[in-house]
């Protein structure tokens, strides 16, 4: 039976056949020089270390045009107070680490301050800032910075994209970009290198003399008409990221882009329903394996790529002839990979294969544990039944997996978020990822949270693991926070000790001092092997129904 068959998706009739190339031509390519440079800017969480694909293929459609470009990227400023995976390493959510022995630090300076001298010593003709909605208040703190250096901005990414509306009404926003922004960059910038009018663009919305020009989205473009990412203007630093205690030279790679299915709290849907409502056309949709074989090469060539990220968003959203093709190219690459996927998509073929070209890790989204609750409010519609013989398939084989749940959903109590640790205790997971829930603008969830008067509209989300924004009657924050920082220890400690993880939910003298002790445990038990040289690489909460083991006894090797 053919997982990607048999459930229920965006997918209208025809869609899978539909040829993208016959709505548009190919992306331009002249890349005699132009005298015109564009600044791209990237605001990111402090100390997230993934290479964003974005900036990558946006550098390399304008380089394969003859424009300058030229890079900001302030992910190795202080822009914070905590980097978000340091909080998740004392959540218990990933081994310890560190960058620094790779040579990454933190910068001295602002990052403000050297935004503002890049800005003055490259002497930009335009800038372009991609956002999410959580770096968007880090973008006006930097498009504030040179508002008195007058450059043209452009901003998009998925934020531009479903809160257009936001991002052009503040007045240092030039243009707003909606949606797919390879071909729409390039068209701007030949226009602005030619002096030609600019405000018909598809995708782009332009303010021009005090109003503002609304121009449609055009068709969603063939991923195979897209050029492959160039990372040659970050530092060599930036290639180095953690996966669960080991660092690797990492490089990202897009084979689809969008998602079938229709989670109400993520954003991938109204990118779905926003192109079919736009352009009649679906917005999933994958890039041919033979052309994913050619990049990997690439990277491994140009980067020394030793780990590869697959960014899709359920990467194994494929029917079983396309997972053939790509098991058939991957067998003859085999670096240690990431992929994040659903339980649907598993069976116990795919896990097998997957094993034997070299899947070093799988991350599932269960996000939360009540069955009902899942299918209703969150959009999953799973069973409980499902996913636990899912698991009993990769309880058999020596991939990690990661489980994601997420806390705080509008409506959830303290009694619905155990529910979600009764299941995780279920599942023999490598790690536990539990993250706040954030009304995204442009989601199913954001209206509701609004109308019940949990947020305004006004409200801003924040990072996965910042903190909820939210205030809801029946789960105070002081609650949630608690309950996110101890998950990992619910989840895996036997019931007897839930008292004492009570007491550790606190932050206060007694609370910290014993999330301390119980977290050193939790260290020593579940996270100080060498999981991918073990035969069975999760463990469950079975494992206090004996003594326990020497290291070197749980070890067996592969």
């Amino acid at each position: 039976m053919d997982p990607f068959e048999n459930r229920a998706t965006t997918f209208e009739e025809g869609d899978a056949t539909r040829d993208l190339g016959q709505f548009q031509a190919s992306l331009p390519k002249d890349p005699t020089p132009k005298n015109f440079k564009i600044l791209l800017a990237y605001p990111n969480h402090m100390m997230v270390n993934l290479l964003p694909t974005n900036i990558g293929i946006l550098t390399a459609c304008l380089r394969q045009n003859g424009f300058d470009v030229e890079l900001f990227d302030t992910t190795f400023y202080r822009t914070s107070e905590r980097a978000p995976d340091e909080i998740r390493v004392e959540n218990l959510q990933l081994r310890k680490f560190s960058l620094e022995d790779f040579g990454v630090t933190y910068k001295p300076g602002h990052y403000l301050d050297d935004f503002r001298k890049k800005v003055e010593e490259c002497q930009p003709d335009l800038i372009g800032y991609s956002v999410v909605e959580d770096t968007w208040p880090q973008a006006v703190a930097m498009m504030e910075a040179v508002r008195d250096k007058e450059v043209p901005t452009i901003v998009g990414g998925v934020f531009a994209t479903l809160a257009p509306d936001v991002v052009a009404a503040h007045d240092c926003v030039d243009i707003t970009c909606l949606g797919e922004g390879e071909r729409a960059l390039i068209e701007l910038c030949y226009r602005m290198w030619r002096g030609e009018d600019h405000s018909d663009i598809s995708n782009l919305w332009v303010n021009r003399n005090g109003s503002l020009v609304k121009n449609s989205l055009g068709p969603p473009m063939p991923l195979d008409d897209v050029p492959f990412a160039d990372w040659t203007l970050f530092e060599k630093e930036r290639f180095f990221r953690p996966m669960q205690g080991k660092i690797f030279r990492m490089v990202p790679v897009e084979t689809d882009r969008g998602c079938p299915y229709t989670c109400r709290f993520c954003e991938a849907p109204s990118l779905v329903s926003k192109y079919r409502a736009e352009t009649g056309l679906h917005y999933f949709r994958r890039k041919s394996w033979e052309l994913v074989e050619q990049e990997l090469l690439h990277y491994i060539e140009a980067y020394g790529a030793e780990y590869i990220y697959f960014n899709a968003e359920t990467f194994l959203a494929m029917s079983n002839a396309e997972f053939d093709q790509f098991i058939e190219i991957y067998s003859k690459i085999k670096l240690p990979f990431w992929m994040q996927t659903r339980v649907e998509t598993l069976s116990e073929d795919r896990v097998r294969r997957l094993e034997e070209v070299n899947c070093n890790r799988i991350s599932i989204g269960l996000e939360h544990g009540n069955e009902e609750f899942r299918k209703k409010i969150v959009g999953k519609g799973f069973s409980n039944q499902s996913i636990l013989d899912v698991f009993k398939i990769l309880d058999k084989c020596s991939i990690p997996v990661t489980i994601n749940n997420i806390l705080g959903f509008p409506d959830e109590t303290r009694e619905l978020i155990f529910d979600t640790i009764e299941l995780n205790r279920e599942l023999a997971t490598d790690s536990i990822n539990a993250f706040y829930f954030m009304p995204y603008r442009g989601t199913a969830m954001r209206a509701e949270c609004e109308k019940k008067g949990y947020i305004t509209n006004e409200s801003q989300t924040k990072g996965l693991m910042t903190g909820p924004i939210m205030k809801m009657p029946q789960l105070a924050n002081d609650e949630l926070l608690g309950l996110v920082r101890t998950f990992s220890l619910y989840v895996r400690f036997p019931k007897e000790e839930w008292p004492d993880i009570r007491i550790a939910e606190r932050f206060d003298e007694e609370g910290d001092a014993k999330f301390a002790e119980l977290s050193k445990r939790y260290y020593e038990r579940f996270f100080d092997h060498d999981f991918k040289s073990t035969k069975k690489a999760c463990f469950s909460t079975s494992v206090y129904g004996g003594p326990l083991k020497k290291v070197s006894e749980d070890i067996v090797p592969a």
